[in-house]
């Protein structure tokens, strides 16, 4: 699975639309002045716009799956805009609306 790599500056969202950022960036790998994410970050989303019913149900963070293959950063496979992931408490994915466009990976 091939991909462009997210890092700090890329806009995330979960599927409801709600902003998520990586909690925990890897700084010494930057790309365009900014640290890359690994699969080994959690995210953090605020401001899920899950409809009324459900608001129980609202994304609270997010967790990529899978990452990269062949290149790493400390150890761990960084995150790529075709990585699956997976929102708590309920499930929905986490969608990259925009990140850098120079630097792909395997």
């Amino acid at each position: 699975m091939a991909g462009l790599v997210l890092h700090l500056g890329a806009s995330v969202t979960c599927s409801h639309g709600g902003p998520a950022v990586p909690t925990m960036p890897y700084s010494r790998v930057t790309l365009s002045g900014h640290p890359v994410v690994t699969v080994a970050a959690p995210y953090e989303i605020a401001h899920c716009n899950l409809p009324a019913p459900a608001e129980a149900l609202r994304c609270t963070g997010g967790q990529w799956l899978q990452g990269s293959t062949r290149v790493f950063a400390g150890g761990r496979a960084l995150v790529l805009d075709s990585s699956p992931s997976m929102c708590v408490p309920n499930g929905a994915v986490m969608l990259v609306l925009e990140c850098q466009t120079r630097v792909n990976a395997v």
